[in-house]
């Protein structure tokens, strides 16, 4: 399988670079006969566009989506979905002083060492330009799922030492798009704005969390051994880029605990079989068990900082740059819908491995 392409049965190709004439993807496994709500896919793109205020990229791409086959009048033909993002406000001059030379915590050495050759003007491949591509794959699972009850809630729970500390059983999720920083509270929201907007003052640039949670998934999803539901979700997640961490469930912090305490007991509720509490994050030997599936992704601080930083060009010799262009100052709210398309994308694979639709 290429390594451009993610799913079984649900599979999803992209294509492009930063600054190509366009991005876009192929999605091979859509079930056929379902109608589409394209304003929707739309605003999910929205949501993650650079451009939307002061603490994201200045970059104004408006990102609409242009399908190329796979519908008829919004319904879906189970052939192939083909789909372009055009790139139409891109400024490759503002890469020209770094072409040679190997940005620190970049993918510039390491596509050069594996290639022999990298496209700087924005990153090429390497750039999060290509994540707009997932969050249209993403969309399209998410309405598919929708129909059969499976809903997402995704939002930013931190950002650098800024915590909200609601569970999302807490939170009120009409306040998620209501915050510029996807945070569902106006408080804690307003003092991530702050901080953002202070670091980026200085040239530097801030990490955080997103919080994602999978409502009303069946029993029964994830494979044994390797295709464990959770192992696909941290893959999925861990392919954004930026990401550095993933867990679910009780997560890192059940490290600190004993057995006894994080041991969900088996209860009856209406007659079925369900648990106590849920610190396995609705997932059981790989596979889930009808409980919320809900995980964290850790996302580091953006390494395009404006900063004199110190370096090494192609030639071996040390530089002392600074970058030039629009980088954002904190990638986590952006994060959030390609956190929520990715979570989609693994679902629904999963839903059509467990034969939940037949196609």
């Amino acid at each position: 399988m290429s390594s451009n392409a993610f799913g079984n049965i649900f599979c999803f190709t992209s294509y492009g670079e930063s600054h190509g004439k366009s991005i876009g993807g192929i999605i091979e496994g859509c079930p056929p006969g379902f109608k589409f709500d394209f304003k929707a896919i739309q605003y999910d793109l929205n949501n993650r566009r650079p451009g939307q205020s002061m603490i994201t990229s200045s970059r104004d791409e408006k990102d609409v989506v242009e399908f190329l086959s796979g519908f008829n009048k919004n319904i879906s033909l189970g052939t192939p979905i083909a789909f372009q993002i055009k790139n139409e406000d891109k400024i490759s001059n503002d890469y020209s002083n770094i072409k040679n030379i190997f940005r620190p915590s970049h993918a510039d050495y390491s596509y050069n060492i594996k290639y022999g050759i990298r496209d700087y003007r924005g990153g090429g491949r390497s750039s999060a330009r290509e994540t707009a591509s997932r969050v249209v794959a993403g969309s399209i699972a998410k309405q598919v799922l929708n129909k059969f009850g499976i809903k997402f809630i995704t939002y930013v729970s931190s950002i650098g030492l800024i915590k909200l500390k609601k569970s999302y059983k807490e939170i009120d999720i009409n306040e998620i798009n209501d915050s510029l920083v996807k945070c569902p509270d106006n408080i804690i929201s307003k003092k991530m704005i702050k901080l953002i907007e202070l670091v980026k003052n200085k040239g530097d640039t801030v990490g955080g969390i997103v919080s994602a949670v999978i409502k009303n998934t069946p029993a029964g999803l994830g494979e044994p051994i390797f295709d464990k539901l959770q192992a696909n979700l941290a893959k999925a997640m861990l392919s954004i880029n930026g990401a550095k961490g993933f867990d679910y469930g009780g997560g890192f912090e059940m490290t600190k605990l004993k057995g006894s305490n994080v041991n969900d007991e088996f209860i009856k509720k209406n007659n079925e079989l369900t648990t106590k509490t849920n610190f396995s994050g609705g997932i059981q030997g790989g596979i889930s068990n009808g409980n919320d599936i809900y995980f964290r992704v850790a996302f580091k601080p953006v390494s395009s900082i404006f900063k004199i930083q110190n370096s090494y060009d192609n030639e071996g010799k040390k530089v002392k740059f600074k970058i030039e262009g629009r980088h954002d100052p904190c990638i986590v709210p952006r994060a959030v819908p390609i956190v929520e398309a990715m979570g989609a994308i693994t679902i629904l694979d999963h839903f059509l491995r467990n034969k939940c639709i037949k196609i």
